[in-house]
């Protein structure tokens, strides 16, 4: 086992904005491999985030995205436990980042439990519908992939997350790692999306485009 140095510490530091004391148990516990070490503090952080499910998160922020030529605007609030965590930088920025987001993906609800039951029974009969006679038979086994598919694409914690280019991280991703460094609970309350002429036929720009394109280009 090689020493913990204080250099090390402060890398890990770096790396996952955990503690000073955190850092240096997690890389005794990973006998000073630095991945092996980052590991430890996961698997801790989400279990700390577990521990927290019950604390309540008052405080917080309201992220707000206007897209170009303000046809299109959206606010999310994202809370927090302490007004302390909710002045940050860290936690304003991805309350805007996430107002970004809602602009471009238009997610309808926060989480899979806010889906109703009714949406999900409709979807249901509408992929039996697209299937064959001989998938019907095996419809248990293929629903259920085509479900998680269909709330990715509705529910905002499943989506993946606009600017994450390796398109791997989903906005639950993201706030359950600020909930690990600041050592809150953070959750997403609600968000709101406003378009000029939402309902009206028209024809519009592609927002999510636009979005990744001004992403690109920083």
């Amino acid at each position: 086992m090689s020493a913990i140095t204080s250099e090390m510490i402060k890398k890990l530091r770096e790396m996952t904005g955990a503690g000073m004391m955190d850092c240096k148990a997690a890389l005794s516990e990973a006998e000073g491999e630095m991945e092996k070490a980052i590991e430890v503090l996961r698997k801790k952080g989400l279990k700390d985030i577990e521990k927290r499910s019950g604390k309540t998160a008052a405080e917080g922020t309201l992220g707000v995205y206007t897209h170009p030529g303000d046809q299109v605007v959206s606010i999310v609030e994202l809370n927090c436990e302490t007004d302390f965590v909710a002045r940050g930088d860290d936690f304003r920025a991805l309350a805007r980042d996430l107002a970004m987001h809602v602009a471009a993906m238009k997610p309808l609800y926060v989480s899979v439990e806010d889906v109703p039951e009714s949406v999900l029974n409709k979807e249901k009969e509408i992929l039996i519908e697209q299937l064959t006679e001989e998938q019907r038979k095996k419809a248990d086994r293929i629903l259920p992939g085509k479900i998680d598919k269909f709330l990715e694409g509705i529910v905002l914690m499943r989506q993946v997350f606009i600017k994450d280019e390796t398109e791997s991280k989903t906005i639950k991703d993201l706030v359950d790692a600020l909930s690990m460094r600041c050592g809150e609970k953070v959750t997403v309350r609600r968000f709101s999306r406003l378009e000029v002429g939402e309902g009206i036929e028209k024809s519009v720009g592609n927002i999510a485009a636009d979005v990744a394109a001004m992403v690109g280009g920083n």
